[in-house]
């Protein structure tokens, strides 16, 4: 199996790329976050992915990840039943490794449905299956990638009229009384503490 490739960048786009590794040319699935990486290094420089080889009867496929934690992750999500790789990969890009963590650590199911090709069940199944198992990856997030969906709560509050200042109010209230809430749990909250004022 091969778990990690250097080499020359030959050409690349936000789903694949070729690395050319001693000579050979690796085809290699990407998700956007690594796309994005690659596009601010430096261009004459040697690039160093993280790879996931993806075995099956009828075909080898090689998923590079820019970072340890998102191959990781990317691990974690296609033993859900239901993901396969190319769905993982959609995932990651659609959510940033940390917001994927913090949503799938508090069950925050209406974010992670927000995620193009993820519809309620197969969050709802993303959250059974994986929340026990990213607790420990999620602990070691910034306490700013934990508020992820206290900010969608001020948000969702400010677009329901409510004021910028009583939203963020009643949000840290929300999170107070339940610092592990999903987001449709935290917006409850906030809108039963905004009620009483």
């Amino acid at each position: 199996m091969i778990g990690y490739l250097k080499g020359w960048l030959i050409r690349s786009t936000p789903e694949q790329l070729i690395l050319d590794v001693g000579g050979v040319g690796y085809e290699i699935h990407i998700p956007l976050s690594t796309f994005y990486e690659l596009e601010r290094r430096e261009q004459d420089g040697a690039v160093a992915l993280h790879i996931h080889t993806h075995v099956r009867e009828d075909t080898l496929e090689l998923y590079g990840f820019w970072t340890e934690r998102e191959r990781d992750l990317f691990q974690q999500l296609i033993a859900v039943s239901g993901i396969g790789p190319r769905l993982a990969r959609v995932i990651l890009s659609g959510l940033p490794p940390d917001e994927l963590l913090a949503a799938l650590a508090a069950g925050d199911a209406a974010r992670l449905s927000r995620t193009p090709g993820i519809g309620k069940k197969t969050a709802d199944r993303m959250i059974l299956e994986l929340k026990d198992k990213v607790q420990e990856m999620a602990a070691e997030l910034p306490e700013e990638s934990l508020q992820v969906a206290q900010d969608d709560v001020v948000q969702a509050l400010v677009n329901l009229g409510y004021k910028p200042a009583h939203a963020e109010k009643a949000a840290a209230a929300a999170r107070k009384e339940n610092s592990e809430g999903s987001f449709a749990e935290l917006l409850r909250l906030a809108l039963r503490s905004l009620s009483r004022a």
